[in-house]
């Protein structure tokens, strides 16, 4: 029994290999939800990844905190998430596979961490 255990655990981790384990971070300026060259290329690098895994769904999570308004912050979290899906797809990743989640922060949190949409392939 105490052998059969690691054949488990492996297999169990193989039918994970479907997707990368890979976070892909792209960062705005303050207030913007414009792509900037190391967006845009952060945005392609993950569209050439989904290519190869077809099976794949990527999840878009969009972080924003403009100011004390937090429907600004939500607005400004839809228009990131928006603009990086429309990218991906753009560069060929199949709508269908993409997730969006806007998620505004407290208008006090300005560091660069709520300036940031993450792209992560997860399990279909």
């Amino acid at each position: 029994m105490r052998r059969l255990l690691p054949i488990v655990i492996l297999s169990l981790l193989a039918g994970c290999a479907n997707v990368p384990a890979r976070k892909y971070v792209v960062f705005f300026s303050p207030n913007s939800a414009i792509l900037d060259e190391a967006a845009q290329n952060v945005v392609t690098e993950a569209a050439q990844i989904a290519e190869r895994y077809p099976a794949g769904i990527l999840k878009i999570e969009g972080y924003a905190a403009a100011g004390k308004d937090l429907s600004a912050d939500e607005l400004l979290a839809i228009d990131r998430t928006k603009v990086v899906s429309k990218q991906l797809v753009s560069d060929g990743v199949a709508e269908n596979r993409l997730r969006q989640q806007p998620r505004p922060t407290t208008g006090e949190d300005k560091s660069v961490a709520a300036r940031r949409v993450e792209i992560e392939f997860v399990a279909p």
